[in-house]
């Protein structure tokens, strides 16, 4: 059995783990929930944008340089993690399906070049150990996520796609979902996809007047649905990530109190066994000194 000392230096230590854990815990509630309303302020904004310019009839030929699909010959994916850990599987879970998605267009589509774009030191650490993997990164934006930063690098990757730098443009992430559930997402962000419009139960389509015309309308429209779309998924992955390291801290926190339960129990059955000797042998020395 651990004697006394020992097991009072373990007890100190969990006791100071568990401070820190369940400090962490609370600042990361505290950026959760403005991470949360940022998203859930965001989201319906960028979600009927979506819907809008993929249900516009473009079957007339009236499409812009960013709906231009071709043969896939060289792949950009932007792959968005942390700049920090202690967040659980949610930095692991992005890299494995990035690492995924880059085999797929390697070893399946047969792509000549596969590019990454890393937002997040934790993405770019993993991926840094591939020489020239990764082309871009964009750590220091999450320090200060505004909406010029973030479209900074949404129309960084539009202009290459209308460049022919890359044929597609892809990005994984999480998605917020609640505090407890991050979705992992794969998103195809260029070319912008289309639905062909269908008639609906009434008969009618959803068609939309322009004015002045369809063309100039999907031209400003686009580019603005595009940014709104990026800025939403990096929103999205920031409340995923302050859900994610809550949980993990929360959990901690509850490992540590059951270890300190097991601590301090055998500290008590190490301290009466030790109490329990001594009375042996106080009891022993008067018997010697009777007889």
């Amino acid at each position: 059995m651990a004697n006394l000392k020992e097991v009072r230096t373990r007890i100190a230590s969990v006791s100071s783990t568990q401070q820190i854990t369940s400090a962490m815990k609370m600042v990361s509630a505290a950026k959760f929930r403005r991470a949360q309303n940022a998203i859930l302020g965001m989201r319906p904004y960028a979600n009927m944008l979506s819907e809008i310019i993929s249900q516009i009839d473009v079957e007339d030929g009236v499409q812009t340089a960013y709906h231009e699909v071709r043969h896939l010959q060289r792949v950009l994916i932007i792959v968005v993690t942390s700049n920090k850990g202690l967040c659980g599987a949610f930095n692991s879970n992005v890299v494995k399906e990035a690492t995924a998605r880059l085999q797929y267009y390697r070893d399946e589509k047969h792509c000549g070049q596969v590019d990454l774009w890393t937002i997040g030191k934790r993405g770019t650490e993993a991926f840094s150990k591939q020489k020239g993997l990764v082309k871009e990164s964009f750590d220091e934006m999450l320090d200060n996520p505004t909406f010029e930063a973030v479209t900074a690098i949404s129309e960084k990757a539009m202009s290459a796609f209308c460049n022919k730098e890359y044929d597609c443009v892809e990005i994984v992430y999480n998605q917020f979902k609640n505090s407890l559930t991050q979705i992992l997402s794969t998103e195809q962000f260029l070319p912008v996809k289309t639905e062909v419009s269908r008639p609906t139960a009434s008969g009618s389509r959803n068609d939309y007047l322009f004015e002045p015309d369809k063309e100039s309308i999907l031209q400003e429209m686009i580019p603005l649905t595009l940014r709104s779309q990026f800025y939403r998924v990096v929103l999205d992955s920031l409340a995923a990530e302050h859900g994610a390291r809550m949980n993990a801290m929360q959990k901690a926190t509850d490992n540590a109190s059951e270890l300190l339960k097991e601590l301090r129990l055998t500290y008590n059955k190490a301290r009466q066994s030790a109490i329990t000797n001594e009375i042996i042998e106080i009891v022993s020395g008067s018997e010697a000194l009777k007889g």
